[in-house]
């Protein structure tokens, strides 16, 4: 039998740049580029190419305005020549602008699509205890909008920022050259402009943190609606629940009014600026062609530079807002990447065989620091191919076992020893390739019945599916399809009955050939007709396997060769069903009741 494979890195270089950089935003910002370098250089090569016709007309148009002014100095050739030159220019950049966008956006892509990759292996990583404190729309949150804001802030890295970069620098090379006075009078709008930017960053940033959190709280709500319609119309609670999401979309619409506010009256109050430093600026350049120190193609030549820059440096105060939102976004990323609560087997045993021995040393768990103990001093022996019962009321303790069995859960104090070994000590994943787990609940995705099945394994025949469907009783249910094993079953297996998606996890379980089965209450599903078809396959499935049932039917475990009957985490009895009928104690009060 095929089984699914295992190995996967358990640290990935994105995390452990954002390990070493997660003090330092914009250094984690390039260092997630590496491995990119030599597509960026290309790209911002091909960039400067492409917009040289921008830089190159204000020099063509102001010496056509001296040609044109001057015609007793200038050949009339001159026009033609700036022209020929312009329009060599300006073709150039359909062939260089796809070579920049190609380059980048390979770079770019390829980060965006490695960060969501380590998102989600650091997912597969992260502890079950982990999860169950995390929402999942919180997760999802960073997966998808997070990294689209990362994506965002760099794409206008490549296509904003690098041309008000180049801008600067060319427009300032030229005034530079031609008129020391005016590029002094230029020089004054930068502290200005920073200024600006800096009384407003910390607002931003701080704004666009809020709104974060109440889209990751808005997502998670709205998920955990979805999952609550059925028991939301059960209980005609529909309005309540309705007014509930519309208190927390309020709460993001309020959120992200104030963030739109601030960043308007920062577009504003820098526009305003800027503009008014470009009137000057005609003002000073007119004098001085009045007063004969430059040409009258130089007030052109000077006004459409410094347009240039002034709107160079509006967009840096227009992209602060993204640039805030990116680097707020690429921290949420980290808050994942870099957590510890991780299930780590580096260097630990790698388990080739089981055989199925377990062994309880006076296991003591608790969940926290002062929380009561869901465990005290359990002990217990099972021997290969044993079936081990576990009952008793909510909160007794069975199913910290059964996730101990798993390795989901580490003792408190105590040992678990797998085949004489300390389960510490041994690679987990490596265990559970030899084991099956039937939830209560069945855990079924939207794919075909053929996928849920085979779920994790590889080169599966047509006749051991057959077998399986038989053993499972889920033949009929597949003759009845449409599509037959390729029918997509619906989100969690909705289209079907909740015996038919019991027997689906079954036949899973079956198809993976155990060494040792954990059965949660595998049959509560069921009807008394279909529990009956199921026990054959049961029985097929735990046959000389080291089996664990969580049971609350307590007429299901007459066979069972150990019950173990739990009571606030300590242990009141154990022994066969006959020995605890007879004993008349805690297991025989509990089935009493159920009779």
């Amino acid at each position: 039998m095929t089984t699914e494979k295992m190995d996967f890195e358990t640290e990935g270089t994105l995390t452990e740049e954002f390990e070493k950089n997660k003090h330092n935003s914009l250094k984690l910002l390039l260092n997630i580029y590496k491995g990119n370098y030599g597509k960026l250089l290309v790209s911002s090569f091909f960039f400067v190419l492409k917009h040289t016709p921008a830089w190159a007309m204000p020099i063509a148009i102001a010496g056509i305005v001296d040609v044109a002014t001057n015609p007793g100095d200038y050949p009339v050739g001159k026009i033609a020549y700036y022209v020929g030159i312009m329009v060599i220019l300006i073709v150039q950049n359909i062939p260089t602008n796809y070579i920049y966008v190609r380059m980048y956006s390979l770079a770019i892509r390829d980060v965006e699509a490695r960060l969501r990759g380590s998102l989600i292996r650091k997912l597969q990583q992260l502890s079950i205890g982990y999860h169950k404190n995390m929402q999942s729309g919180r997760l999802q949150s960073k997966i998808i909008r997070d990294v689209e804001a990362v994506e965002s802030m760099s794409t206008q890295v490549f296509t904003s920022l690098l041309a008000i970069v180049i801008n600067i620098v060319v427009a300032f090379s030229v005034i530079i050259t031609k008129n020391m006075v005016v590029f002094l009078f230029f020089l004054v709008t930068i502290p200005i402009a920073v200024i600006t930017i800096i009384a407003f960053r910390k607002k931003i940033r701080l704004r666009n943190t809020e709104f974060r959190k109440e889209m990751e709280e808005t997502s998670a709500k709205v998920i955990e609606m979805v999952e609550l319609i059925p028991v939301t119309r059960a209980y005609s609670v529909e309005e309540k629940e309705i007014n509930r999401l519309e208190e927390q979309i309020s709460k993001v619409a309020h959120k992200g009014y104030k963030l739109d506010v601030i960043q308007s009256l920062f577009g504003s109050v820098s526009w305003v600026i800027f503009q008014l430093f470009q009137v000057l600026c005609l003002a000073f350049t007119g004098t001085l062609a009045y007063k004969g120190k430059i040409s009258v193609g130089d007030i052109v030549l000077y006004q459409t530079y410094f347009s240039t820059i002034v709107n160079s440096i509006s967009q840096i105060a227009n992209l602060v807002p993204i640039f805030t939102k990116g680097i707020e976004s690429l921290n949420s990323i980290g808050d994942i990447l870099t957590v510890h609560d991780v299930e780590s087997y580096k260097g630990k045993r790698k388990v080739k065989k089981l055989e199925g021995y377990y062994e309880f040393n006076d296991v003591v768990f608790s969940y926290g620091d002062g929380e009561k103990n869901v465990l005290n001093h359990f002990n217990l022996q099972v021997n290969k191919g044993e079936t081990i019962a576990l009952v008793g009321g909510s909160g007794a303790g069975k199913t910290t076992i059964m996730n101990l069995i798993i390795g989901f859960l580490k003792p408190t104090e105590g040992t678990v020893l797998i085949d004489g070994k300390d389960m510490r000590e041994l690679d987990i994943r490596s265990y559970r390739r030899f084991m099956a787990v039937v939830p209560q609940d069945s855990i079924l995705f939207a794919d075909t019945l053929r996928n849920n099945i085979t779920y994790g394994l590889d080169s599966i025949s047509e006749e051991q599916l057959d077998q399986v469907l038989q053993q499972t009783s889920l033949k009929e249910l597949v003759d009845s399809l449409p599509m037959g094993l390729d029918t997509v079953i619906g989100e969690h297996g909705g289209k079907l009955s909740g015996g038919q998606r019991q027997r689906i996890s079954i036949a899973r379980a079956l198809l993976r050939d155990p060494q040792v089965v954990l059965l949660d209450e595998a049959t509560s599903a069921l009807d008394s007709i279909s529990e009956l078809k199921i026990q054959d396959s049961l029985e097929i499935l735990t046959k000389d396997k080291t089996t664990f049932v969580v049971a609350h039917r307590l007429s299901t475990i007459k066979n069972a060769d150990k019950i173990v009957v739990l009571k606030e985490g300590n242990v009141e009895e154990i022994g066969t069903y006959t020995q605890l009928m007879e004993k008349k104690g805690e297991f025989f009060k509990l089935k009493t009741l159920q009779s």
